[in-house]
């Protein structure tokens, strides 16, 4: 028999993932959670109280490069909720300047793949995705400074932490329980780009995110449809809050995905016709980044 010949040479070895443990889906670690979330909660007000020269719209913009930055190095669903927690409380304070916004979000990123990834993002690769306007030596100085602002207190619970405990008391198979989890995942990842939801509590953001993954995918629970309404109730009194305060969180969030849904429709339109006129631009840094200076 000829020798057959293997070319793997493309194919690296799969990053080894860990499995979800199900001994954690306990009373005990759900209530754990819901009582230190409040504890790493960055303070609401910062643009106005700390902060003279980042604005809400400067964040939005590093947020948004931040997650395509996760999506493409393909990085633990936790990635990017964590770095965003993390760089909302050192924005909380730390005066900081708008030039040193993206180097910010980027060792938030460094430390927060560090803490959930197996292969943690390099220093130098993090520097490709901002255009080498940032040095590895620059960005670990940053880290430094986040890690010394956050007292290394980097254990912040993230809405991702609560949607195993809520998919657990649902009666959906996993197929469905599958899909719901990917669809709630990606409205958290959408909430953690909008400074609305800078001050809400995780717990909150995941029973939200839960309930308009439920309500946009109509599920079908075992025996019958479950109501919108009995999802709401026994959520709010999981997370122990009020169901009317649930029900505005989820409309929220809702209204969040509608308005960046029609942004992406005109942003593709306007991408077309520009590229028509003016060819392709390949940057890795968002126009919009490099025009407020970052």
């Amino acid at each position: 028999m000829e020798p057959q010949l293997w070319c793997c040479e493309g194919d690296g070895p799969p990053i080894p993932r860990a499995y979800r443990d199900s001994n954690l889906l306990t009373d005990r670690v759900l209530h754990a959670l819901l009582r230190v979330e409040d504890m790493y909660l960055p303070a609401p007000n910062y643009f106005k109280c700390v902060q003279r020269e980042i604005s809400p719209y400067m964040r939005r913009i590093v947020a948004a490069w931040m997650l395509e930055v996760c999506e493409e190095q393909k990085c633990e669903e936790e990635v990017f909720p964590l770095a965003m927690n993390y760089m909302d409380r050192i924005l909380s304070v730390e005066p900081t300047k708008k030039n040193h916004l993206q180097l910010l979000g980027a060792a938030c990123m460094f430390l927060a793949s560090k803490l959930k990834e197996t292969i943690p993002l390099t220093a130098e690769k993090l520097c490709i995705y901002t255009d080498n306007s940032v040095t590895p030596s620059q960005l670990l100085q940053m880290e430094l400074l986040v890690l010394n602002k956050l007292k290394w207190d980097l254990a912040s619970p993230t809405p991702l932490d609560f949607i195993d405990h809520f998919l657990s008391q649902l009666p959906v198979n996993k197929e469905n329980k599958s899909i719901l989890r990917k669809h709630a995942q990606t409205f958290v990842a959408l909430c953690a780009t909008d400074v609305k939801f800078i001050a809400s509590p995780p717990s909150m953001v995941a029973a939200g995110s839960m309930v308009a993954a439920a309500e946009g995918l109509q599920m079908r629970m075992v025996g019958n449809a479950m109501m919108s309404q009995k999802l709401t109730e026994q959520l709010a009194q999981t997370i122990k809050s009020d169901p009317d305060c649930l029900r505005a969180c989820q409309e929220q969030i809702e209204s969040l995905l509608e308005t960046s849904l029609r942004q992406a429709q005109q942003q593709q339109h306007s991408f077309a016709m520009e590229t028509k006129k003016m060819g392709e631009d390949h940057s890795a840094t968002p126009t919009d980044v490099r025009d407020i200076n970052i």
